[in-house]
């Protein structure tokens, strides 16, 4: 009991110290915000990470979350969490990557690209090794593996994607999951329930 008690307690006491490390930052105060930056940046830098699979769109993720984190902090009126409110911003961005990425993709002419240049890697297969190499959790797996994960994600909406790695990834409560999507906790259960049934059925055929 005496535990729970501390740890209710650390958290009020973290809850005020962020709040008024929020005020100061909206009060121009650079130090201020930097510390909110060191106390989000490891989870902003994961969830990017799991959502992109690639470390570099990732730092950018991450350099183009704070920035508008910086920009729009004048606007939080602590309705939420600062942590659900920097999580947001963070999906937001992630998922314009991922929208960038896939237009990118569709774009490109890999036929048209192999007969120009026949000694060259077609670019589909060098897109797959970069986000392959680039996460170590499919590295541990196997190479086989983590192809097989990669199509399996691709059968997901954006939104079951989206649910799918904030909850098993990051570990978030659905409930948190919702607010972060700006919808309800039944809403991501429903999503992550689709996520989990189309995973299920596309990796039963391979």
């Amino acid at each position: 009991m005496e535990a729970i008690l501390k740890r209710a307690e650390q958290r009020f006491h973290d809850s005020d110290q962020e709040k008024l490390l929020i005020e100061q930052a909206q009060g121009g105060d650079r130090e201020a915000f930097e510390e909110l930056i060191r106390r989000h940046d490891r989870d902003i830098l994961r969830l990017a990470f799991h959502m992109l699979g690639n470390r570099e769109e990732a730092r950018e993720v991450f350099q183009e979350t704070f920035l508008k984190a910086y920009r729009s902090l004048n606007r939080f009126r602590f309705e939420s969490s600062f942590y659900t409110w920097i999580y947001r911003i963070a999906t937001n961005v992630s998922l314009d990557h991922l929208r960038k990425r896939q237009t990118l993709k569709e774009e490109i002419s890999y036929e048209s690209d192999a007969e120009a240049h026949p000694d060259r890697p077609a670019l589909k297969d060098t897109l797959a090794a970069t986000t392959y190499y680039s996460n170590p959790e499919r590295r541990l797996y196997g190479k086989e593996v983590g192809e097989k994960i990669q199509e399996a994600l691709k059968t997901l909406s954006e939104k079951e994607r989206l649910v799918f790695e904030l909850r098993h990834y990051q570990g978030l409560r659905l409930r948190m999951i919702g607010e972060i999507m700006g919808s309800t906790e039944e809403t991501a259960k429903n999503y992550l329930f689709r996520a989990t049934q189309k995973l299920r059925a596309h990796l039963s055929k391979v």
